[in-house]
């Protein structure tokens, strides 16, 4: 009788941690798109989310993940790079929602406490209501005040759009299915892939050299800087 008390209690016991296991594997989360614009410094940038490090060995320049789940709530967000003075912002994230953190280099003037350094800044863009059709939507984390994309449609025609400094650019994409060709200051840049409706989103940022490059996510939702 005893042996079999024990195996109940035994059975009672991993049964119940099957449950609390099952209960937190679908507990309700948020989504953190990290799109890394950060040049300067060594090595990946780290994304610690509440002092958690989500990916021990980072994120390299130019890298944009896909939604990371997250408990919602406030959120401190801490990036970090070798050489390059941290940045952390604090997010409001909500259940299915996804918050898009551009982390940028900023070089900060000498001072009475402080040599001249860079330090990272972050950029969060915030969904907001689906809309149909497809929509290209332009970020720039740039050095450079303001940014002339051109983007050309079905008909051949290039459409410009003036790109601020930490600021969004939209228009619609009148391009079916393909590649649409994009410049970016004249230049020719990394054509954007075409498919479904949605909202295409190009964060534009620098690289080591100061040259202006293109990483391109899909985001099902229309963005706006927060």
């Amino acid at each position: 009788m005893k042996t079999i008390f024990r195996i109940l209690l035994m059975f009672a016991a991993t049964h119940c941690v099957s449950l609390a296991e099952e209960k937190e594997d679908n507990r309700p989360a948020g989504f953190i798109r990290l799109v890394n614009g950060v040049a300067v410094g060594e090595g990946n940038v780290r994304l610690e989310v509440d002092g958690e490090d989500m990916r021990p060995k980072g994120y390299k320049l130019g890298d944009a993940t896909g939604g990371i789940g997250v408990r919602p709530g406030a959120r401190k967000v801490t990036i970090k790079k070798v050489g390059v003075k941290e940045g952390s912002t604090t997010i409001q994230l909500e259940k299915d929602q996804t918050v898009t953190v551009i982390p940028y280099a900023e070089k900060i003037p000498a001072s009475d406490q402080e040599p001249a350094h860079y330090a990272i800044r972050i950029l969060r863009l915030k969904q907001r209501s689906v809309d149909e059709g497809r929509t290209a939507t332009f970020v720039s984390v740039s050095a450079n005040p303001e940014l002339k994309v051109e983007l050309q449609g079905d008909d051949g025609k290039w459409t410009p759009v003036f790109v601020k400094r930490l600021s969004i650019g939209e228009s619609p994409l009148n391009y079916n299915v393909g590649y649409a060709p994009t410049k970016v200051n004249g230049k020719a840049s990394n054509p954007i892939p075409i498919g479904s409706p949605g909202n295409y989103v190009i964060v534009l940022y620098d690289d080591a050299e100061g040259n202006v490059q293109s990483i391109y996510f899909r985001d099902f939702k229309f963005l706006s800087a927060d």
